[in-house]
C-alpha cells in the first residue's frame, strides 16, 4: 500500500505586526524626548563646558529671566520672600538641590543673592544650570 503523504505547507512569520508595534515605539520614545524642564518660562541659558549635572531625587528650580523676575517652581515671588521660601522647602525635605537657571543677561547680583538666601535656608547643593557650548569650527 503507497500512502501519500500530506504536503507540508511553510508557516512563515509574518513580519508586519512587528514592524508596525516597533515604529510605532520609536515614535512615542521621539516625541517624548522633545519635551523641556520649564516650557513656561523663556531664559537664555549662558554656555560652560562643564559636565551635565545629574538630577538628584528632589529639586527646586528658580529661574531669574533677562527683566529681573524671580520665579520658583513656576511661580513668580519677591526677592524679598524667598528665604521664607526656602525655609520652608528645606525643612520638607533637607536633601533638596537647588538649581537657578539664570538668563545670561540677567543681573549677576540676584543670582548672587538667590544663592546667599539658600545657603542661609540651610539648602547646600546649588547648582547654576547652563547650556552646553556650542561648538565653532
Amino acid at each position: 500500500m503507497h500512502f501519500k503523504r500530506p504536503e507540508k505547507h511553510d508557516i512563515g512569520l509574518d513580519m508586519t505586526p512587528i514592524i508596525d508595534t516597533v515604529f510605532n515605539l520609536l515614535i512615542f520614545f521621539a516625541l517624548s524626548f522633545n519635551f523641556g524642564i520649564t516650557p513656561g518660562i523663556q531664559v537664555k541659558l549662558p554656555s560652560a563646558k562643564a559636565d551635565v549635572l545629574k538630577h538628584e531625587k528632589k529639586e527646586v528650580i528658580v529661574v531669574v529671566t533677562k527683566d529681573g523676575s524671580i520665579f520658583l517652581e513656576q511661580k513668580r515671588i519677591d526677592l524679598d520672600e524667598i528665604l521664607k521660601e526656602f525655609k520652608i522647602i528645606f525643612r520638607s525635605n533637607p536633601d533638596i538641590a537647588l538649581i537657578i537657571q539664570g538668563d545670561e543677561e540677567s543681573l549677576y547680583g540676584k543670582v548672587v543673592r538667590i544663592m546667599d538666601f539658600a545657603k542661609r535656608a540651610g539648602i547646600t547643593k546649588i547648582a547654576v544650570a547652563t547650556r552646553p557650548e556650542e561648538k565653532v569650527e
